[in-house]
């Protein structure tokens, strides 16, 4: 088992995670498939996945305590790991208008908890095994709202914009040591999480920002995982990918 390369999905149950789990598994991963609290959906996915080794892993990656453990247990089954992918992360409402202190601090220290720190005390754990085998992937999912901007939710787009300050620098400091960083920043996706947020602001509206005139779907970021998880993209290291429709193009 040691020879085939393993992935550890965070927020793998549903969503980008799932999606990603899927394509990594069909290119021939070994899955670790983290969720939170979503263990039917955890255990259909364990089900679905095409080969074997494939298990489950119960954690709250923003408990910096469980993230770290979580990879201590992923190392206990396999002894590798090859690829982790950070997609595990919440949309945060926020309102400066309406919002009480409290409701503002705590959505602040939720997001940066789970959007920003957990991403980067998992790379953090993940780093020390990818460096003694001399190579590894860490494929962060920010979002488009890094760029545009989150005005109904700035902890969100404050947190995922540090993620991709985050993934450059890792991406430098961890080089020289064989690991590739790499961060995707999806628009609207079809997703669980992000299904009523799209309905409450119209479905035609919405994929009227792409030129493409649609929204996009789960298995297309996941598909990109997986490509960067591969053997031929480690010249993109550093690289913060738009998976958004031309929705919103950066300068």
């Amino acid at each position: 088992m040691s020879e085939v390369k393993v992935a550890l999905v965070t927020g793998a149950a549903s969503g980008i995670g799932r999606a990603s789990a899927v394509a990594l598994a069909s290119a021939g991963f070994i899955i670790a498939i983290n969720y939170r609290s979503k263990r039917p959906e955890a255990m259909a996915l364990l089900e679905e996945l095409p080969g074997d080794g494939h298990q489950l892993f119960c954690a709250d990656v923003a408990d910096a305590a469980q993230a770290g453990k979580l990879v201590a247990d992923v190392l206990d089954v396999y002894q590798r790991l090859d690829v982790l992918v950070n997609a595990a992360g919440q949309f945060t409402p926020q309102d400066v208008k309406s919002d009480d202190y409290d409701e503002w601090q705590n959505a602040w220290q939720h997001s940066l908890q789970l959007n920003l720190l957990a991403p980067v005390n998992l790379a953090f754990h993940a780093a020390k095994p990818m460096m003694q085998q001399g190579s590894g992937k860490i494929i962060n999912i920010t979002s488009r709202g890094a760029f545009r901007g989150e005005p109904t939710a700035p902890a969100y787009g404050a947190a995922k914009s540090g993620l991709n300050s985050a993934t450059q620098s890792l991406a430098l400091a961890l080089g020289g040591h064989g690991i590739c960083v790499y961060a995707i920043a999806p628009g609207w996706t079809e997703t669980p999480a992000a299904s009523p947020r799209i309905r409450d602001q119209g479905w035609d509206d919405v994929a009227a920002q792409s030129p493409l005139g649609r929204i996009g779907r789960p298995s297309e970021i996941g598909n990109l995982v997986a490509f960067l998880a591969g053997s031929e993209t480690d010249y993109l290291t550093g690289a913060i990918i738009d998976a958004n429709g031309a929705s919103y193009l950066r300068n």
